[in-house]
């Protein structure tokens, strides 16, 4: 009898197969849900902790009020730039000096509104605040320090029967004080436009997005950590008016951010039709609402009973909170900002040259902001076009700014940045809240010019805070480098050095640079005067020049940590960061570096 041979090699084969895809799938499956698993808990500063993500949409009485803290944190730099400007373009001293005051004040408003929703609707989309850079306040101080551009005496009130005053302007032409100032200002809007377009070009042919191929964490951190460490100075210069204001506005701050974050107080909600009582962790939610309004209050109390002193060359004197009283009285009730409101622009070669140097240090800061914010907000690492479509449209929120006149360009705002790190709110939304309470108190000025009178020392408390928040954020990174490693020890050690050390230097001697060109000074002073770039630069070129293998430089960690599955990854970036609407899918768009690659091709662009 023949006995049938069950062994037949092809159905062997083919059960060995199935068995082999099976485990296959389940390994596959099994890759998928711990990659899935690792972005979850990705270890992202304050991700797990955050109150609202990124893409999260809080109730919107909840929105307005991050939204109105947003708005009461960047009020001071947004104030101190106008009030800066002022003497300098000329600006009187009396009612007719007051009233351009509050018009610039309510111009750079409107201007900071409508560049925070580009910027989080349609540029990176993350809750960034953009507002009047003060990279760009050295070259404006050199164009107005020209020659032509220096303030002459007012000619004698007997001059003409009017009650105007006049001046002989260096032209030989008799104008009046709101023709001076707005001279020096048409000056200023023009070097502001023409440096802009340079930063248009670089965002929108992805010339940033490809230099980004070459920074590692030892770049990023020097970055990040000086934009906070080199901001030592102005928040000590808002505390020093009176350090005890200063101080209790900290501990405040403090108090409710940590220490009471868990606490939570019972608070009326409207649920449906009904109102209802709920337990809401206000103190973790409105940490500098909170501590900004209760020291504000103190300083209101201290002015009215005087025991501040009201002589302006006391060192208290600005604790008080009347001290900008008078542009509340002359601000106008509702002002709408246009363009040309100041007369046509006026391009010079001198103040271009000297104002692309301050376009480069904003796109340092804000290349730093961004990753700093994508952390904070508990985002994925920004894809190339994201970061492209952040610097065009920063490029072009400062064209706007020239057109309308607000004075210096836009860039994103550390301090709001560090905010998210605070408040651990990080919603789109609540920016977007921001941007249009800004728009929209900028256009009833007189609502806006209330809050200038929030006392210089209470805005540094609040920096005390916040500063230190964002050199820590910078820090982080260094968990990804060997730091047994002594080439990432001097690194470390004399980016941070050289970056302080030099930015000091240069703004304690501003003069100091003489190469026998005017505009080439002016270039080198404000380069060199960022601690961040100095920092920066030497960290990219000192960690891509010096021996080191990618675990020492800590590169592969840093690339594991910015990558995963595309099918995981991918849809998180494409929820965070591509744009609100549908593409049309035309193959030429794939060309443009600002924009989003198609579906197929997602998973292959590489992360900042």
């Amino acid at each position: 009898m023949e006995t049938k041979d069950s062994s037949n090699p092809d159905l062997t084969q083919h059960l060995v197969g199935l068995q082999e895809r099976s485990l296959l799938s389940k390994h596959e499956k099994f890759e998928n849900e711990r990659n899935e698993k690792q972005f979850e808990e990705k270890d992202t500063v304050a991700m797990s902790d955050l109150m609202y993500g990124l893409n999260d949409i809080p109730p919107w009485y909840l929105c307005i009020a991050f939204g109105f803290q947003h708005y009461l944190l960047t009020l001071g730099s947004l104030v101190g730039v106008p009030l800066l400007l002022a003497k300098l373009m000329c600006i009187a001293d009396d009612e007719l000096g007051d009233v351009a005051r509050s018009n610039l004040i309510s111009t750079i408003f409107v201007t900071s509104g409508i560049c925070t929703i580009l910027q989080t609707l349609i540029g990176n989309r993350l809750p960034i605040m953009q507002g009047s850079s003060f990279a760009f306040i050295p070259p404006i101080l050199a164009i107005l320090a020209l020659p032509h551009n220096q303030c002459p005496d007012p000619l004698p009130s007997n001059f003409t029967n009017s009650s105007t005053t006049f001046y002989l302007d260096t032209d030989g032409e008799v104008v009046d004080g709101e023709e001076l100032w707005q001279r020096r200002m048409r000056e200023v809007q023009g070097a502001v436009i023409m440096a802009s377009l340079f930063e248009v070009l670089l965002g929108f042919t992805g010339a940033v997005g490809y230099l980004m191929r070459f920074i590692g964490p030892l770049t990023i951190m020097p970055t990040i950590a000086l934009i906070g460490l080199d901001l030592f100075g102005t928040a000590a210069g808002s505390a020093q008016g009176q350090w005890g204001i200063a101080i209790f506005t900290a501990v405040i701050l403090i108090l409710c951010s940590q220490y009471l974050s868990k606490v939570t107080l019972p608070v009326p909600v409207i649920d449906g039709r009904k109102c209802a009582l709920r337990r809401i962790p206000l103190f973790k939610l409105f940490p500098v609402l909170i501590a900004l309004c209760s020291s504000w209050f103190l300083c209101f109390i201290l002015t009215t009973t005087d025991s501040i002193p009201d002589d302006p060359a006391h060192p208290f004197y600005r604790a008080r909170t009347d001290i900008r009283v008078d542009v509340i009285k002359n601000s106008a009730w509702f002002r709408i900002p246009y363009p040309g409101q100041w007369g046509l622009p006026v391009v010079t070669i001198g103040g271009f040259i000297g104002m692309i140097s301050a376009v480069v240090s904003s796109i340092i800061e804000s290349i730093g902001d961004y990753i700093a914010c994508a952390k904070l907000s508990g985002a994925p690492p920004m894809p190339k076009h994201a970061l492209n479509r952040g610097i065009m449209m920063e490029g072009i929120g400062c064209i706007f700014c020239g057109v309308i006149g607000s004075g210096p360009g836009v860039t994103s705002f550390s301090q709001n940045v560090a905010a998210i790190g605070i408040t651990r709110v990080a919603s789109r939304r609540v920016m977007l809240a921001a941007g249009g309470l800004f728009f929209f108190l900028g256009l009833i000025s007189k609502f806006g010019s209330i809050f200038v009178t929030i006392p210089d020392p209470v805005i540094g408390g609040i920096f005390l805070v916040m500063f230190g928040t964002i050199a820590a954020v910078g820090l982080t990174n260094l968990r990804f480098v060997d730091l047994n490693s002594s080439r990432n020890i001097f690194i470390i050690g004399f980016t941070l050095f050289m970056g302080l050390t030099v930015a000091n230097w240069m703004k304690q001697n501003p003069g100091a640079i003489h190469t026998g060109v005017k505009e080439l000074d002016q270039i080198f002073s404000i380069l060199l005067s960022s601690a961040m770039l100095v920092g920066g630069v030497l960290g990219l070129f000192l960690d891509n020049t010096l021996p080191g293998t990618d675990e020492e430089r800590g590169i592969k960690s840093w690339n594991n940590c910015q990558t995963s599955e595309p099918g995981v990854y991918s849809q998180e970036v494409k929820k965070s960061y591509d744009l609100p609407f549908p593409m049309p899918k035309f193959r030429f768009l794939k060309y443009f570096p600002v924009l989003p690659p198609h579906e197929g091709r997602r998973e292959k662009e590489t992360d900042v």
